[in-house]
């Protein structure tokens, strides 16, 4: 049986239609939604058989904690403890929005959820068909990317039917999503915030708020964060990545030369200012070198359509690793899987 989809316009909501999508909450089954980063693939946060459908949809390893999300910041003190000045201080300022914060959870949230673990992963979307969703659920929705574990995170209801169709109950299609990457992560050690993962929310934005910020280094080993492997959001494609310097377009050139020679179907994800190189070659911009928002927008379905259209391998052109650039090349890295 293929997955229900509904169209709901983020402007104006069909409660209607929403309830529908609630009552299978409610009632244990699958719902993918948007949010303002990815496509989410939500459960009944108090129900461990609902959430253990996630990991059967997904394929994904019972070991890999969840991210629940909540309405409101009232529902925090529900499922976590101990929540410490610091983290108050970001709530305020990034609340709703693309941080995940990582507290002490309250006895009351499934291990299922949290991997076992004695913390939870929570934020609060700011993408209206995700909160109208969980205050009608009246329930917290824990709540991974809506995709096959490992493939690269679903910005679309289309990404999420192609990966999804028949193993879930239903899809809601709210158009694009406004980030294209994943929520920060973060967790507090003491007086100081460590970001366990790249996304949404800059460490430039961060540091305007509290200067004991941690930044992300790619060569801690990180247990209790959501999307910890070192190889993930990868396409059935090779991923090749040119890094970003001085010979950078020569080294893509050389690359897909040798990659055309040895008989792979080779595609390039560019910088739009080197497109104009590439006109002998098969290649999708990803954006202007500087304008990370519509790179990291554009990002996870660039990956998608070179896999629609059967090619072997990417290169990948790197971008400054800096403000978004940084989540950006974590996702790029992990993609190959050299994080």
């Amino acid at each position: 049986m293929n997955t229900r989809v509904i169209k709901i316009d983020p402007l104006n909501i069909d409660y209607s239609l929403m309830k529908r999508a609630a009552e299978f909450i409610k009632k244990g089954g699958l719902v993918a939604f948007p949010t303002e980063t990815v496509y989410g693939l939500g459960a009944k946060g108090t129900d461990e058989k609902a959430v253990a459908k996630i990991f059967e949809a997904k394929a994904r390893p019972l070991e890999d904690p969840l991210i629940v999300h909540i309405k409101d910041k009232n529902d925090l003190y529900k499922i976590a403890k101990d929540v410490p000045r610091l983290a108050e201080k970001l709530i305020e300022k990034f609340w709703p929005g693309p941080l995940t914060i990582i507290l002490k959870k309250n006895k009351n949230i499934p291990d299922i959820v949290t991997a076992g673990l004695d913390t939870v992963a929570v934020r609060m979307p700011s993408n209206p068909i995700a909160r109208v969703l969980i205050e009608l659920s009246d329930v917290s929705i824990p709540a991974p990317s809506a995709n096959l574990f490992g493939r690269p995170s679903p910005t679309s209801a289309e990404h999420v039917l192609n990966d999804l169709d028949s193993r879930i109950d239903m899809v809601i299609d709210g158009g694009i999503c406004d980030i294209g990457l994943e929520s920060t992560v973060i967790e507090f050690r003491g007086n100081e915030a460590a970001i366990l993962r790249p996304g949404g929310i800059t460490l430039e934005r961060l540091c305007e708020i509290e200067k004991n910020i941690i930044p992300y280094d790619e060569k801690n080993v990180i247990k209790n964060s959501p999307g910890k492997y070192p190889c993930h959001y990868s396409p059935k494609a090779k991923v090749v990545i040119a890094e970003n310097n001085a010979e950078q377009i020569e080294n893509v050139l050389s690359l897909s030369a040798f990659y055309k020679k040895s008989g792979y179907k080779t595609g390039i994800m560019c910088k739009k200012e080197h497109a104009g190189f590439l006109k002998s070659f098969d290649y999708k911009e990803l954006g202007p070198s500087g304008d990370f928002c519509v790179c990291a927008g554009r990002l996870f379905s660039i990956l998608r359509e070179f896999d629609d259209e059967k090619f072997d391998v990417i290169i990948a052109e790197g971008i400054e690793e800096k403000e978004l650039g940084i989540a950006i090349m974590n996702r790029l890295r992990k993609a190959v899987g050299t994080v």
